[in-house]
């Protein structure tokens, strides 16, 4: 049998050595999370959380109002178009008519000629009221975005892709064309035009 002292040796030796297994248990264990740092991380996400569905929000406003804003420019193109098919034909009616007889109609063929002139005038304001405006590039530079050539017109004097004639008037609604002009288009003369050149070079100077 053990001697007391015997006991109370192995008693120690027990005790030391599950100290000594619990004080390397916790060095061999990760240090706890500080409990502010975890508060700050969280907030970080839910701040960021935030902002993107305010972002995302005022996204979907923005393209709330400008689809809002499209549909009320342009619901009405097909109604204009309609409307320029009669504004055409009133000018063709005064076309037919030479210009020596306008000036010397005298009673009822006057009084006619001055009536659909004023419808004429009447129909284009009202197609500019509501945004639809005239396209009278004669003289400008030939734009496929606005303009449709219908032929080409020899002239050495005037700069190659330059409007001369307008068959047709175009017209555009907001910033969409609603019907490209019809033109006939310079061909023979200068690539650019002198005062082209002047404005390309001021461009890219100021680029």
């Amino acid at each position: 049998m053990m001697s007391d002292d015997e006991k109370k040796l192995d008693e120690t030796e027990v005790q030391d050595a599950a100290a000594g297994a619990e004080a390397q248990q916790g060095a061999d264990a990760p240090e706890a999370a500080d409990p502010h740092s975890a508060l700050e991380s969280e907030n970080a996400k839910l701040k960021d959380r935030l902002l993107r569905a305010v972002a995302e929000m005022e996204n979907l406003r923005k393209r709330t109002e400008r689809d809002v804003k499209d549909a009320r420019q342009y619901a009405i193109a097909n109604f204009a178009r309609d409307m320029l098919t009669a504004t055409d034909n009133l000018s063709r009616a005064l076309m037919t008519m030479p210009q020596e007889a306008r000036d010397e109609a005298e009673g009822t063929f006057k009084s006619l000629i001055e009536g659909v002139e004023m419808t004429e005038r009447e129909m284009i304001r009202l197609l500019e009221k509501n945004g639809i405006k005239k396209i009278e590039p004669k003289g400008e530079k030939f734009d496929p975005h606005f303009h449709q050539a219908m032929f080409e017109v020899p002239n050495p004097d005037v700069a190659e892709g330059t409007v001369t004639e307008v068959v047709q008037a175009g017209y555009v609604i907001g910033e969409r064309v609603l019907r490209p002009a019809m033109v006939g288009v310079a061909k023979g003369g200068p690539k650019v035009a002198p005062a082209a050149a002047d404005q390309g070079e001021n461009i890219d100077k100021s680029v």
